[in-house]
């Protein structure tokens, strides 16, 4: 007999997934935790804000590792971006996902996206998430991290900050960004656009976009691929639509999360931030 709706909605929470991401998958990726540290931090950002972080690394002694920051959806820093950080400590990363949204809520108590949306993400500033992005950084290297060697990874809402981070701090060796958003409203919160900022990127960014996502166009695409510098690319997964790589959704598409997240090594590899 189907569990009814409150019942069902304790159980998702339970399983550290957002509440709003029901219906789950099956069958989601679960990334073991043998051979990792890992754990959740308070990290104090410039205006003293203890900011909760999740955080996963190798566990063997000595050396710095390299670093990358963990940007999440609208859903907050719950199961499916803990286990992307797992996921590349097991590659050899310091992975670390801040809570981003904190000072405005916990989405992954709400049910609706509709409410996440205009109760706690359409309240984000981007200076806030910068901030946070950087106090994250620096808080790695004072605990193992090696900050010269520093990427960024998003997903959906995360996919956006990726760009717009990359454009502000030229000092990360890399991005990737998958299917944010690149065009939007320009107000105090959010003054710029990925589309804004493309020209100015110093940063190699790898953007991966699904062909048939029907929240962010392809026009939108190919006038972002026409503004980025020579480092930069993107891939169109033309069969794929919005959040191809969310394992734990009905989203999800393995051939095309399976070659994303391949290109998303090979990238961080090849552009210094491991190795």
């Amino acid at each position: 007999m189907p569990l009814p709706r409150r019942a069902f909605l304790a159980c998702l929470a339970a399983t550290g997934y957002a509440l709003a991401a029901a219906p789950l998958a099956a069958s989601p990726i679960v990334t073991p935790d043998t051979g990792l540290e890992q754990g959740d931090a308070l990290v104090f950002t410039e205006d003293g804000f203890r900011l909760p972080v999740y955080w996963a690394r190798p566990a063997k002694a000595g050396g710095k590792w390299p670093v990358v920051l963990v940007v999440q959806e609208i859903f907050g820093v719950h199961e499916h971006i803990r286990d992307v950080c797992r996921r590349l400590a097991r590659q050899g990363y310091f992975a670390l996902a801040p809570e981003l949204f904190v000072r405005q809520g916990d989405p992954r108590g709400k049910a609706d996206v509709k409410a996440i949306l205009a109760d706690i993400v359409s309240r984000v500033p981007d200076r806030q998430v910068m901030d946070d992005l950087d106090a994250t950084l620096a808080w790695a290297g004072q605990h193992g991290g090696d900050r010269a060697r520093a990427g960024v990874v998003g997903f959906c809402w995360g996919g956006r900050i990726v760009w717009l981070y990359a454009a502000a701090r030229p000092n990360l060796k890399a991005g990737v960004a998958f299917y944010g958003r690149l065009a939007g409203k320009q107000d105090t919160l959010t003054p710029r656009q990925p589309l804004d900022v493309a020209g100015e990127l110093k940063v190699p960014v790898l953007g991966l976009y699904g062909g048939k996502d029907e929240g962010i166009p392809q026009a939108d695409v190919d006038a972002m691929r026409e503004r980025l510098p020579a480092s930069g690319k993107i891939v169109v997964y033309p069969d794929a639509g919005h959040a191809f790589h969310a394992d734990y959704r009905a989203s999800y598409q393995s051939v095309a999360a399976g070659d994303a997240w391949a290109r998303t090594l090979q990238w961080l590899q090849q552009m210094g931030v491991g190795g």
